[in-house]
């Protein structure tokens, strides 16, 4: 995941270019960027755009995303766009203007609801659906990543985002390309990612919010806010055999039981992440893993996120341990605005204990720079440790068929107050010390890559603190 404004100094997809062959020596295979729709002011990380048909020009407006997307797919990289259908921006927002666009029926934290089965809503849908379509075929865009399902209200016989599926799947059919449609979604459903036939949404894959949540609590022992519902090493066992931890447990923090099963449904369909905009940025600082946990831990939750059998992502800068935090900013020419955005970040951050005074101001243009990635970093000794172990993880997913993409979830081993836990996939075992003691569980077989020197004797592995070992098993 890569956010156009911060992935270089200069801030524009041209200059991304330039970085594209470092993302092929590491071994990634698709880049999705956050929003590019022209939006309010110079800088901001997109979700509130209001002319929906329009490429940012502060990005490089519509032939630099062109030139882009072309760089990408000469080297074999896909392609995917983030895209909001929820809400629209407060600023240059004009629609209402021209239709009934958006519904007082509903309401979402971030602005009106757009209107889905409202009257008038047929030639709303129209547009929503006919702009995502068109940056699949106009921009040769290879999927979309949908922002905030859980906020787009329909009620209609057929879900506007089953109707986007069909619609898309005519279109790959046209271009002769897999299109693929990705979900963000806080409802824990799997009608989001059932097929039609199934009563679902039929999207491709969605974010799995719940093994964040479980991996970060762990690696960081942060139990405040939304992860006052996770910490421990069971949440997190349970999060990567079957993808949720909340299917119809109560949720402390909502105060009601929350979501429904995955059983049934392959691996594959989740999106795993440790870091994503929202998880870091959303922090009253920005600050990455990186900043949160030890090296030693990073490198654990990156063989787990890696080498499972979903589709693992990265945040840029993650894969060398950036140091730069990924701040919220915003560059609103209305300082009415202006002001009520900062007072809201403000707000929103008391759940979680931090205080006001620590949150950066979103309009000052030295948040913006700060989120900057420092691309000198990667010759940094620890961060080029960093970068390497990220760039075997990677290899070893694309090289061992048993750690490739799969339908099967891991079999997984865990001891809670001795703070272990084993992933197994086919002959591969991944084994984890969250610990800071040095501690012995049992292996066989042969010590493939690890993050700190393992011993592995007979049938014992001495595993130092805060480490993982890849284990190729011996079979018998």
């Amino acid at each position: 995941e890569m956010h156009g404004g911060t992935f270089t100094p200069r801030g524009t997809l041209d200059s991304a270019v330039e970085r594209l062959d470092h993302l092929m020596r590491l071994g990634i295979t698709h880049i999705e960027v956050m929003p590019v729709a022209q939006f309010s002011g110079k800088r901001g990380w997109g979700y509130d755009g209001v002319d929906l048909w329009a490429v940012h020009e502060a990005y490089g407006g519509p032939d630099g995303f062109k030139r882009f997307v072309d760089a990408c797919h000469a080297r074999g990289l896909a392609v995917l766009l983030d895209v909001v259908y929820n809400h629209l921006g407060p600023l240059g927002n004009y629609l209402s203007r021209y239709g009934p666009y958006f519904t007082g029926k509903y309401d979402t934290p971030w602005g009106e609801a757009v209107n889905f089965d409202d009257e008038g809503s047929h030639e709303v849908r129209e547009f929503v659906i006919g702009n995502a379509l068109m940056w699949l075929r106009d921009f040769h865009l290879d999927g979309l990543r949908l922002d905030a399902v859980h906020a787009i209200h329909d009620s209609s016989p057929v879900h506007v985002l089953a109707e986007l599926a069909e619609r898309v799947a005519v279109l790959s059919g046209e271009v002769g390309r897999e299109l693929v449609l990705i979900a963000e979604s806080d409802l824990n459903d799997p009608r989001v990612i059932h097929d039609r036939g199934a009563g679902g949404h039929a999207m491709t894959a969605q974010w799995s919010d719940d093994l964040h949540h479980a991996l970060h609590s762990v690696l960081t022992r942060e139990v405040a806010g939304y992860y006052s519902d996770f910490g421990t090493v069971a949440d997190l066992a349970k999060a990567l055999t079957e993808g949720f931890v909340y299917d119809g447990r109560h949720s402390a923090h909502r105060g009601r039981p929350h979501g429904l099963t995955l059983v049934g449904l392959p691996a594959y369909r989740l999106v795993c992440c440790l870091q994503n905009h929202d998880q870091v940025g959303n922090r009253a600082q920005g600050e990455r893993s990186s900043a949160l946990m030890s090296d030693g831990l990073l490198k654990v939750g990156a063989a787990l996120v890696l080498l499972g059998p979903w589709v693992p992502m990265l945040f840029h800068g993650e894969e060398w341990g950036a140091s730069t935090p990924f701040q919220y900013f915003t560059g609103h020419d209305d300082l009415n605005l202006a002001d009520a955005v900062r007072r809201g970040r403000r707000a929103e951050f008391a759940s979680f204990g931090w205080r006001p005074e620590d949150v950066p101001d979103p309009q000052d243009r030295a948040t913006f720079e700060r989120s900057k990635l420092d691309w000198s970093e990667t010759a940094v000794p620890r961060h080029a440790a960093l970068l390497a172990w990220h760039r075997t993880l990677l290899g070893l997913r694309r090289d061992v068929p048993d750690l490739a993409i799969t339908a099967d979830w891991p079999t997984v081993r865990y001891d809670e107050d001795a703070r272990w836990l084993t992933m197994e996939r086919g002959q591969w075992q991944v084994l984890c010390n969250f610990a800071v003691a040095p501690l012995e569980l049992t292996a066989s077989g042969t010590v493939v890559a690890a993050s700190a020197p393992a011993e592995l004797s007979g049938s014992r592995l001495r595993l130092p603190g805060e480490s993982v070992a890849i284990v190729r098993t011996r079979v018998q």
